[in-house]
């Protein structure tokens, strides 16, 4: 492999997209460390602690910039979401789907650039939400005009952000937007590593719980990797067409269904839905408690039936509701981003079949029935993964390192396969070995 590797940097065309990578990857860490004026970081790092399991995760997707508040505290969030809005408005929307199925490249053009409008109008709401939030709790000395500079700051981080996702996905290597959050949550790790450190050294972690964390670490890359790369192979015959003079088709090949089709996004909408409310009420007010006459034992039950970090029952509800939720947007998103219809209907238009299947109906029902089943093994692994976050701490009794589990790690390990096959779709066109033998 590193063999290869070194083969492979000596081409011009692929060194210059690796070094452009690495150059826009210095630009995002310096970006996350460009603060916006007037924050109390202290007061910021308390309320953050307060905010519970939700400003952790945001925390994480953006690489601690908005610990920082810096110029991309909002992170690629609001262009994650606009392209989600998209994909679902392309579904809903007849006119949506025939631009972009269509309509070629133009189409794609007209919505990828309607996605950015959107990001835009996004970024301005999270904004401003934001900065109202902060200065309610006196965290962000911000007034009048100041407040609108404070904005539109973040605003143009995100779009910063977006254009460089979207140059590296052009001139580099790997998905931009996929790689940015994975050097986020890179650039997150050192402040788990020196807490987890400090504990060790004052002796409250003992190193079998290391050695635990470790090997809990391992195999649950193993098993990211296994389900990530598997897929059900469904054999396709193309019949043999006469067009002109020459004979066309006749070959075999097969339709490969991953089993998690779905990836991460299941796993962010559960987490947002389910720690907002308990975010909410982490924040109201004791006198508002008391107005409503809530005993104090009460406020904590209805926070944690909806945090899954919370013990004893609540807990156990808050991680079943968690995992019922990863496993429906699991199949709700698939069916937004895989159509057995669209699929059975391409196969029909240029000659294609699956042996023993009938074109049309019959191969839409057969596509449909396999990607059922394995949307549901796909949406039990999500589900496992995303407790796995919750369940890691309690098992090792380390706090402090919260990369297992949950989105992070799916996020990278996914990331990083995705970047291998993109540089080994590089050697392989330039008659190089590739990076997996």
């Amino acid at each position: 492999m590193i063999a290869s590797l070194v083969e492979g940097l000596k081409l011009p065309d692929l060194r210059r997209r690796i070094l452009f990578t690495l150059a826009a990857f210095a630009v995002y860490t310096f970006c996350l460390h460009v603060p916006v004026p007037g924050v109390d970081h202290k007061a910021l790092e308390n309320l953050l602690a307060k905010g519970g399991a939700l400003f952790g995760l945001a925390e994480a997707f953006t690489g601690g910039a908005l610990r920082n508040f810096a110029i991309t505290a909002l992170g690629l969030m609001p262009y994650i979401n606009a392209s989600i809005i998209m994909q679902v408005l392309q579904v809903a929307i007849p006119s949506l789907e025939r631009m972009s199925k269509e309509e070629g490249e133009w189409g794609r053009r007209k919505i990828a650039q309607w996605t950015r409008y959107l990001t835009i109008v996004l970024a301005a709401l999270q904004g401003a939400g934001w900065v109202s939030y902060l200065r309610y709790f006196r965290v962000l000395a911000a007034t009048g005009f100041e407040v609108v500079l404070t904005v539109l700051a973040l605003v143009a981080g995100t779009c910063f952000l977006m254009w460089l996702a979207e140059e590296i996905t052009e001139k580099g290597i790997g998905n931009g937007v996929s790689l940015l959050i994975a050097i986020g949550i890179v650039a997150y790790l050192p402040r788990d590593v020196i807490s987890t450190g400090r504990l060790i050294a004052a002796g409250s972690i003992q190193p079998y719980q290391v050695f635990l964390l470790l090997l809990i670490f391992l195999g649950t890359v193993a098993f990211i990797v296994f389900i990530h790369t598997g897929q059900r192979r469904i054999p396709v015959q193309y019949a043999k067409r006469i067009i002109g003079t020459r004979l066309y088709g006749g070959t075999a090949t097969y339709l490969p269904i991953k089993v998690d089709t779905a990836g991460v996004i299941p796993i962010i909408f559960a987490i947002s839905i389910l720690l907002l409310p308990a975010t909410l009420f982490r924040h109201i007010p004791p006198e508002w408690w008391d107005r409503l006459h809530v005993p104090e034992e009460w406020q904590g039950v209805i926070v944690g039936i909806f945090d899954p970090a919370s013990g004893g029952l609540t807990g156990a509800i808050a991680s079943a509701i968690y995992f019922l939720l990863v496993v429906l947007f699991t199949y709700f998103y698939t069916a937004v981003i895989f159509n057995p219809a669209d699929l059975a209907d391409n196969l029909r238009k240029f000659g294609g079949f699956i042996p023993g299947i009938r074109p049309g109906e019959p191969t839409r029902e057969y596509i449909d029935r396999v990607l059922s089943r394995l949307t549901f093994a796909g949406a039990i692994f999500l589900g496992f993964i995303a407790l796995l976050q919750y369940w890691v701490p309690k098992i090792t009794r380390i706090p402090t390192f919260t990369v297992v589990g949950g989105t992070s790690i799916l996020i990278m390990v996914g990331v990083v396969l995705d970047t291998i096959r993109q540089l080994e779709a590089h050697l392989v066109m330039r008659h190089y070995r590739g990076l997996i033998r």
